[in-house]
């Protein structure tokens, strides 16, 4: 059975007040809160057996390397990728995506041609024009329809002979919406063409299958699953992999160094260069522990009536407009007519309830819609029905305060 008290006691940070009241904490699409066994796996770590990895021959170092790979193994299994070499841990999502923009960048040529999607986040949009201006590639975008879904009848006619690669997100983070990647993929490799999903806003709700999508790249951060900031995962076939070349040198990527020639280690410390941040990859691993303990179909459940049941309060609200209606996660972006988002968010913040505002680095969804931003309520596992009571009632505060 789904307790959420229980759930909930797991979280220290959500017995705090924040201006006197309650925390309300809706901002889970930035980050996701850390439960107790998650901070309890960092102090570990740095009380016991703090030391560098996959260099030392002394007890601290193997049992620091045993608990890192033990952490890989889990994150392989998590994704469900069929060897543990094509488990890359990075920095997060966004150096994921530079370390595969920036292997391409030797590969590609002028005239090639590579798709985004109207959706994505600024970081699966700006390493692909720089990877444009260096190779003489082209970006070519799939639109997005009023209700905030791709136009996939543009995708189809978007792919030819010259499509190299294809980038989406799995989730918009803006919006919500969750993208048809199963179509988006099989579409591509029609043509031949490399795909790589953003899953940083997915891996909250949805357990990525990577063999059963047949997705060539695949990237997440910790952080956005009860896991610690400054540590992700780039996933890759193993064939790709090998193909792309080292995003940065140092200690660790190497086989043999001579002032002659280096030669390159093996996946997947080929892409790891230096001291990695071994006590996130430790903690993303009981993050991952922790979150299949309640289960994603119960997860699932949980934030799917909290989306059904925040916006249909919301949507009583009179003057407050919701973008991004279709198939969507957990995400409610809204705005309140002829009051900024920064505005609405402010008063919230006072009321204890935390809510992303702006353009959730997602400029071209605003621009779309004509807006400055909008608020954004992001909804966890843990989170109540009775808080989205406190957000409506905030919310219905502000608009009379600010209109």
């Amino acid at each position: 059975m789904f307790n959420v008290d229980k759930i909930r006691a797991d979280f220290p940070i959500l017995n705090r007040e924040v201006h006197g009241k309650k925390l309300v904490y809706f901002d889970n699409g930035a980050t996701s809160q850390t439960p107790q066994v998650v901070i309890d796996a960092i102090v570990d770590y740095y009380s016991n057996y703090n030391a560098n990895i996959h260099r030392g021959v002394h007890t601290l170092s193997q049992e620091a390397t045993d608990k890192y790979e033990e952490a890989r193994l889990k994150i392989q299994n998590h994704f469900n990728a069929k060897h543990s070499y094509e488990v890359i841990l990075t920095a997060g999502t966004t150096n994921s995506i530079n370390i595969v923009a920036s292997g391409f960048s030797s590969i590609l040529k002028e005239g090639d041609e590579i798709i985004v999607s109207a959706l994505e986040h600024h970081s699966n949009i700006v390493p692909w024009q720089m990877l444009c201006e260096k190779t003489g590639a082209v970006l070519k975008v799939i639109p997005m329809s009023e209700d905030g879904s791709l136009r996939m009848d543009v995708y189809h006619e978007l792919l030819n002979s010259k499509t190299k690669l294809v980038f989406c997100n799995h989730v918009s983070n803006a919006l919500g919406i969750i993208n048809p990647i199963e179509e988006i993929i099989h579409a591509a490799h029609k043509f031949e063409a490399y795909v790589l999903i953003d899953g940083a806003q997915a891996v909250p709700h949805i357990k990525p299958d990577v063999q059963e999508l047949d997705v060539d790249f695949y990237v997440a951060s910790a952080h956005k699953m009860c896991g610690p900031t400054g540590v992700g995962v780039l996933y890759g076939k193993e064939e790709l992999l090998k193909m792309l070349p080292p995003y940065q040198g140092g200690g660790e990527m190497i086989e043999t160094v001579t002032f002659e020639k280096t030669t390159y280690a093996g996946l997947p410390h080929k892409f790891e260069a230096g001291t990695p941040n071994i006590c996130g990859g430790i903690a993303f691993g009981a993050a991952i522990d922790y979150m299949n303990s309640i289960g994603f179909d119960a997860i699932a459940k949980q934030e799917n009536e909290l989306l059904a049941y925040g916006t249909q309060e919301l949507e009583k609200i009179e003057g407050l407009k919701i973008y991004g209606t279709t198939n969507k996660a957990s995400v409610i972006s809204f705005n309140l007519e002829e009051i900024h988002p920064y505005d609405v968010g402010s008063i919230l913040d006072k009321l204890g309830v935390a809510v992303r505002t702006g353009h959730h680095c997602a400029q071209p969804i605003m621009n779309f819609y004509s807006i400055p931003g909008t608020v954004r309520a992001s909804f966890a596992f843990y989170n109540t029905k009775e808080e989205i009571d406190i957000l409506v009632a905030a919310v219905k505060k502000a608009k009379m305060m600010l209109s």
